[in-house]
């Protein structure tokens, strides 16, 4: 190859690492957004199961000691950031439903739900 021709081919790569460069940033990013919405997602899951546990524990002492147990799981759920959704009474056992405000990014408006089961031993 000629010296002519190099100084050409080195001119017209001239900008291409820059260009690649941002390129993978851009994708660095929007996978550190999309790892940052599913890691919020999973904490709101495990939120909304622990104050589900706790409200269905709440319900089920309030059942065996007479009490309203819809009303206390409600109480319980609340002081733990979620929302009653359902609460069922069958027996002695008592089954309850949840939710939480799930993660917003890009519109989206998901809440996150779960349930509890909770009774005599």
């Amino acid at each position: 190859m000629s010296g002519a021709t190099m100084r050409r081919s080195a001119r017209e790569a001239r900008g291409s690492a820059t260009l690649f460069a941002v390129s993978c940033l851009a994708v660095l990013l929007l996978l550190g957004a999309a790892l940052g919405v599913v890691g919020a997602m999973v904490r709101a899951h495990r939120m909304a199961q622990s104050a589900a546990d706790l409200a269905a524990l709440a319900a089920a002492t309030a059942l065996g000691r007479g009490g309203e147990p819809c009303a206390a799981g409600t109480a319980v759920a609340v002081a733990n950031g979620a929302r009653l959704a359902g609460c069922s009474v069958t027996g002695r056992e008592v089954l309850v439903r949840v939710e939480v405000e799930g993660p917003h990014w890009l519109g989206q408006t998901a809440d996150l739900s779960a349930e509890a089961r909770a009774g005599p031993g």
